[in-house]
């Protein structure tokens, strides 16, 4: 139950993100895990499975964020493989196509210079979902999808932001907004406030909803003509803001 928001624009875009996983699920930071295979690629990494969650190729201009979705359809687990693998090829510019994945469901969010969009898989079909200009949200279900609680209650505010953002820029004759990732991260921690298990909530605790899954970190990143970087922050208490 991971959350992204996302604001594409012309020049590229930038994004906050929020890990949601067990806790006993060990990983590692933001780093280099994969120099044999994936040679650049910056990423966290999941200890078990060896892929990543968050990746990123700033030589390519790349970066891709991988989401759990839910299944139409129950796999059989032994015939069910990690999804790990797949935000490192989509940063080596390898997406899955549309054949039969025997992978638990997933949204992909995919960004590049060009553009981005997300590759969502339900166990049934694979669809692709441009996401065009502007700011937008996913977690486990569709792109802006109102019947997420989350979704709807923070993606007026995070948009907001972003208006107020370009009407300062605009005054300024176009200085930038560097300040963007403080504005975001502050509401964030504006949202916190909700009690972790709330629909609405974006730091989450899952369990109340049978899942062993809370928020872990979050990670602020930009794709840009002249730079792709991201900055991950761990929650020091799993599920709460401090």
């Amino acid at each position: 139950m991971c959350t992204v928001v996302i604001d594409v624009a012309a020049q590229g875009a930038r994004l906050l993100a929020v890990r949601d996983e067990d806790p006993q699920r060990a990983w590692d930071d933001l780093g280099e895990w994969w120099p044999d295979r994936y040679p650049g690629v910056v990423g966290i990494r999941d200890r078990r499975a060896g892929g990543a969650w968050l990746a990123l190729d700033p030589a390519r201009g790349r970066l891709a964020v991988l989401l759990n979705r839910a299944d139409v359809l129950d796999l059989p687990e032994q015939h069910v493989l990690s999804r790990g693998s797949l935000a490192l090829e989509s940063v080596a510019g390898r997406a899955p196509d549309g054949g039969p994945l025997p992978m638990h469901g997933f949204n992909l969010l995919e960004v590049t210079l060009q553009g981005s969009r997300v590759l969502s898989w339900d166990g049934t079909a694979l669809r692709e979902t441009a996401v065009p200009d502007g700011v937008h949200m996913i977690a486990h279900d569709d792109l802006d999808d109102p019947r997420t609680a989350r979704i709807e209650t923070w993606l007026p505010r995070f948009a907001g932001i972003e208006r107020e953002l370009a009407a300062r820029e605009g005054a300024s004759g176009g200085e930038g907004d560097a300040d963007w990732a403080d504005r975001w991260v502050a509401l964030l921690a504006e949202s916190a406030a909700l009690s972790a298990d709330d629909d609405r909530a974006i730091i989450r605790d899952n369990t109340a909803h049978g899942y062993p899954t809370l928020s872990l970190l979050y990670c602020t990143a930009e794709v840009t003509a002249g730079r792709t970087a991201a900055r991950s922050h761990a929650l020091p208490t799993p599920g709460a803001w401090s």
